[in-house]
């Protein structure tokens, strides 16, 4: 028998013909009715747009078959081993980096290093990769598109705001941010992507807690300071409340002389050669800074966003220390069986991941989410990375030591927004497979 085309039916056959083909209609018509019903409701509830997803990696696109670990960042697949996006080793990227310092403007002066004169430029030429999995290099678009509507917010020290100022550069290959900072101190800037409507800010914290600096000099010429260790500082803990991601540091700064304060009295010292002040380790300030933290985080009655907590970051002074020759001068990662962590960087390492677990499951009896933005291994690896002495011209007459605590943009810091990216785009897997949960338990309820 001869198949005509609906437009070429002879005339004769045309109501025959529709007759016959009525139950194929019907289906092809039931059937586009269901897809254009169902991939809508599908997608949303990821948070993604559908183009989106083709740029996830494999792993993300099994959504089912995730199940989260430990600190939020471990996944496992059936049938696969576990996935720790943050163990790994550095590997030769020759397309990196993805910006200079003459294409954004966001980068501080002090790490600007290619500007400044560093003659090697590899340190910029590697990419994290982690064991056993990928880590997708950073999509500028793609971050845009999660945090669309959205505010984050970084709260600590000058690290935070190196990797805040990173994340700019990164996403200036799509969108320039405008800046609506409520106050001119350059300390707490606030900036807006129009196109998305999308807030950055940094709150500038370095002790995290109340803190006041009593002596600018002090025993070692980098100040006195208090800390007031189970006290908010309401510079930030009284703004923070709006926004959706809050991203917590600290580390260098405790290094410092202080005096800690509990109840408003003096309970010991980090090095300030005072008499009759019990001279005690650095990480007692450190660990209660962080719990104090994480409490006015759990406290916060209208705060409903997500907490990383971005783990220490060592510094990498060889011959000496930062105030007597020490300097930065390797130009290659290490391997990860070439060093290891140790001494106080090990313990403040620890005592951060003790605090957040405690905060952790503090932070469930609300509903609240604590995620682990674990860099500090990926960060061990990389005495390569820092500015040295390329934070300022030769000649200039500054008093400034050699820079090995910060990163220079573009560098190493970079992968902490990969990092980041991923974990947000897995917090699009569990808010989907959170919602598939609820859904079965409503069917079954019926």
């Amino acid at each position: 028998m001869k198949v005509y085309a609906m437009n070429q039916l002879p005339f004769g056959s045309k109501h025959h013909a529709l007759r016959k083909h009525t139950p194929i209609i019907a289906l092809t018509v039931t059937f586009t009715l269901v897809l254009f019903t169902v991939v809508p409701l599908w997608y949303p509830l990821l948070g993604y747009p559908l183009y989106l997803l083709k740029s996830f990696s494999k792993s993300q696109i099994s959504i089912s078959s995730y199940v989260a670990v430990e600190y939020g960042s471990i996944y496992e697949r059936e049938s696969e081993q576990k996935c720790d996006i943050f163990t790994g080793e550095w590997i030769p990227n020759p397309h990196a980096p993805y910006y200079t310092n003459t294409t954004c403007w966001a980068i501080h002066e002090h790490q600007n290093c290619m500007k400044y004169g560093r003659p090697d430029t590899g340190f910029m030429k590697w990419r994290w990769q982690p064991d056993g999995c990928q880590l997708p290099v950073f999509n500028p678009a793609q971050f845009l598109e999660i945090v669309k509507g959205k505010s984050m917010a970084f709260v600590g020290d000058s690290v935070g705001r190196n990797q805040m100022q990173s994340l700019i550069c990164l996403l200036s290959r799509v969108e320039y941010p405008i800046d609506v900072s409520y106050t001119p101190d350059e300390h707490f800037k606030r900036w807006r992507y129009p196109s998305y409507n999308f807030t950055l800010a940094t709150f500038w914290t370095p002790h995290l807690v109340k803190a006041e600096e009593t002596d600018a000099n002090g025993p070692t010429h980098t100040g006195l300071f208090n800390l007031y260790l189970d006290e908010f500082d309401e510079g930030w803990t009284t703004q923070i409340e709006e926004f959706d991601y809050v991203i917590i540091n600290a580390g260098h700064w405790f290094y410092r002389p202080c005096i800690y304060y509990e109840n408003r009295k003096v309970v010991g010292c980090r090095f300030c050669l005072l008499e009759n002040v019990t001279d005690l380790p650095m990480y007692f300030g450190y660990r209660k800074a962080f719990r104090t933290t994480f409490r006015a985080l759990n406290s916060l009655k209208n705060y409903k966003g997500i907490t990383f907590l971005r783990t220490f970051s060592p510094s990498h002074f060889e011959n000496g220390e930062w105030n007597n020759g020490g300097d930065c001068v390797r130009r290659r990662p290490f391997r990860s069986n070439e060093t290891s962590l140790e001494g106080i960087n090990f313990e403040l390492y620890m005592t951060q991941l003790e605090e957040f677990k405690l905060a952790e499951k503090e932070g469930k009896k609300r509903g609240l989410r604590f995620r682990l933005l674990d860099t500090t291994q990926a960060m061990l690896l990389r005495p390569d990375g820092h500015p040295s002495r390329y934070g300022h011209w030769p000649h200039e007459n500054v008093t400034l030591y050699n820079d090995c605590v910060h990163w220079c943009l573009p560098g190493p810091i970079d992968t902490w927004n990969d990092f980041l990216l991923e974990m947000l785009k897995m917090e699009g897997v569990r808010s989907y497979e959170e919602k598939l949960d609820l859904s079965d338990r409503k069917m079954k309820l019926r």
